[in-house]
């Protein structure tokens, strides 16, 4: 498993996890680290998991496993921290590490705030009067700028419509009533941690995460819907299977479907007219998107999607 320490326009590093009870790599951690290298992260810790379930001559050989795993690859030189989650042993030495390996850099505050919704939540229990009744709650990664209380937002794509029998969507207007980060509540947050926004949304719009994947931003700041996109495409030159072994990417195909990732926004779309590195991409579903944004590729192999390639957003 990867986990993301967030930043601005990109991640400021990643901690990339491995079970020491298991063999190394695994097919999961192999497409992490594939991940990794498409995000671009360099500040990278590898945590060596669970060395309370073995003994330390399997620790030592995990070990060894892992750093023939990392060799040629953007990790080969991050260190490894051995440790035990569950009985709390080596996380002091994980946290000096994580602020030696991935310092916080410095904040532009002025920049247009922007956040990646993660998680959406209705907090109010069943049988609340109307005049009881809480706004949505909103959870995600602020990327760039800051947002204070009483910020006028938009949340894109928004919501689907229908106009003339078709659907179009249309951003979701509201105001910041109070900001929550690191068990605090705060009167702004800069970019560089999670943060739980309490709006004036109708909760309706908020419950059971249903505006996972959107994008947060100040009125009239919201970045271009965008339903087809043309993209400057890599792909990678092999995907990882399910049973770990690794097979030759194909070229795309005129026709066929991808599943897209953007921050924390999944889409499918349809492959046209593929020239080269540029290609077009028929949306089912939209994405909030500025020009220069990074995006993941997965292909269907079999019952899951793997990971292909790489692109970004040229128009």
């Amino acid at each position: 498993m990867a986990i993301m320490i967030s930043g601005a326009s990109i991640m400021d590093g990643a901690l990339l996890m491995v079970a020491a009870n298991e063999k190394c790599p695994q097919p999961q951690t192999r497409e992490h680290l594939m991940a990794l290298g498409i995000a671009g992260i360099k500040n990278i810790i590898v945590v060596q998991n669970k060395i309370d379930l073995i003994s330390k001559e399997k620790a030592m050989d995990n070990y060894k496993q892992i750093k023939d795993f990392l060799k040629g690859t953007i990790a080969e030189n991050a260190p490894i921290i051995p440790i035990s989650a569950h009985h709390d042993v080596n996380l002091d030495v994980l946290i000096s590490t994580i602020q030696e390996i991935i310092p916080t850099p410095e904040r532009n505050k002025k920049e247009e705030a922007l956040l990646y919704v993660a998680r959406s939540f209705d907090v109010n229990r069943p049988g609340t009067r109307p005049n009881d009744l809480q706004g949505g709650i909103i959870g995600g990664s602020i990327v760039s700028g800051q947002f204070k209380v009483g910020d006028e937002i938009e949340i894109g794509p928004g919501r689907r419509i229908q106009v003339s029998g078709k659907d179009t969507w249309i951003p979701i207007e509201s105001t910041i009533s109070s900001i929550k980060g690191g068990g605090l509540t705060l009167d702004s947050m800069n970019a560089g941690g999670l943060c739980g926004l309490a709006t004036k949304l109708d909760p309706n719009f908020s419950k059971s995460d249903n505006l996972s994947g959107q994008v947060v931003a100040i009125k009239g700041k919201l970045p271009p819907i965008r339903n087809r996109v043309e993209l400057d495409v890599s792909l990678l030159k092999e995907m990882v299977g399910s049973d770990g072994d690794s097979t030759d990417v194909y070229p795309l195909r005129h026709g066929e479907t991808l599943m897209v990732t953007v921050a924390t926004a999944k889409s499918v779309g349809t492959v046209s007219n593929n020239q080269k590195n540029k290609v077009f991409l028929n949306l089912k579903l939209p994405i909030c998107a500025n020009i220069g944004s990074r995006l993941s590729l997965s292909r269907r192999v079999g019952t899951r999607w793997r990971l292909i390639g790489h692109a970004s957003i040229v128009d």
